[in-house]
């Protein structure tokens, strides 16, 4: 993708976090896309701040929108040709150190309602709500099946967009139906049936994206919802590096086995790249120690891929997201 002009990487400042010549104030973005808005927006905004590995570049246009109007009037305004990113808790995602030449979108506390019937056993929850409030107040109205949402470190948007599972559920299992914006600032509401979906997958419609989902859910007849989100939270505690900066899982589990597993066999558990080490306590998480990079992480999934790929011919297929420009790249 070509970047904008006021975006371009010095070459002389490879490898190193580039600066503009100039703060730009929410009014000057503002004026700068001709377009006014009641959200936060932001230019040149340090993305390491809003992902959960604590690193990579900076995205062109931050923005926070105050609502479903802001949201869709500042889609409308965005240029045709600009990539566009929706972010949740930032979990699943990095952003490569020469930055994002486009608009992200972080669905926040404008969109963090969530609705329970438990009656009909319903939830209405929107997408910046996170998956572990979804498990938890719905266990305490006395439903079940959403007890694995538990432990997923993301929101309901970026569950919805990949499948997002754990403790062998898979959210699209409990989904009844989606509302979804697109460019063009319409809203659609839509059925499982509309999607092609599989493991860590969602095949959906170009360019749109999850506003708020309708779950269906069971009533807890033996009243041990809660107790299992419990046992669940435990066990994840016991085996995953928690405290410390990752995405999660980085790689989905080939058919038949398990990520973790294939690259502890390959004996580079605890490899480190920078500041970017393979986890001792689990070795399909990748820690970032200190102060790694965008691409000291990348460079250290890469590696392990590759090491699986050798040992094993397995390919293993990454589950974290990875976008923006390599630091001494404009396109």
């Amino acid at each position: 993708m070509q970047v904008d002009n006021d975006f371009q990487i010095p070459k002389t400042l490879c490898g190193q976090t580039y600066q503009l010549n100039r703060d730009m104030s929410q009014q000057d973005v503002m004026n700068r896309m001709d377009i006014k808005v009641s959200g936060l927006l932001k230019f040149d905004e340090p993305m390491s701040q809003h992902t959960s590995w604590r690193a990579g570049g900076k995205a062109k246009y931050y923005f926070e929108p105050a609502g479903m109007d802001d949201l869709c009037r500042y889609l409308r305004a965005v240029e045709p040709d600009e990539p566009v990113l929706m972010l949740g808790l930032g979990s699943n995602l990095l952003v490569r150190d020469g930055g994002f030449a486009g608009s992200v979108i972080a669905l926040g506390k404008s969109f963090s309602k969530l609705e329970i019937d438990e009656l009909k056993g319903q939830v209405y929850v929107e997408a910046g709500v996170p998956c572990a409030k979804v498990a938890r107040a719905s266990a305490r109205k006395g439903l079940c099946n959403a007890e694995f949402l538990a432990g997923i470190p993301g929101t309901m948007g970026g569950a919805l967009a990949m499948n997002a599972g754990a403790f062998g559920g898979e959210t699209w299992n409990i989904v009844r139906s989606v509302t979804t914006v697109d460019r063009s600032g319409q809203i659609h509401k839509r059925v499982p049936q509309e999607y092609t979906i599989a493991y860590r997958h969602v095949q959906m419609p170009a360019e749109e994206w999850f506003i708020s989902a309708e779950l269906q859910l069971q009533k807890d007849k033996e009243g041990k919802s809660e107790q299992s989100i419990k046992q669940l939270l435990e066990k994840r505690a016991s085996t995953q590096p928690m405290g410390l900066p990752s995405c999660g899982s980085v790689f989905r589990n080939p058919p038949g086995d398990h990520a973790a597993r294939l690259i502890e066999a390959s004996g580079i558990k605890g490899k480190q790249i920078g500041n970017a080490c393979i986890s001792e306590k689990h070795a399909n998480f990748i820690i970032n120690k200190g102060d790694a990079t965008a691409t000291d992480i990348e460079t250290l999934i890469k590696f392990a891929r590759e090491t699986v790929r050798e040992k094993f011919s397995i390919d293993l297929q990454p589950e974290v997201r990875i976008v923006g420009n390599e630091i001494n790249s404009n396109q």
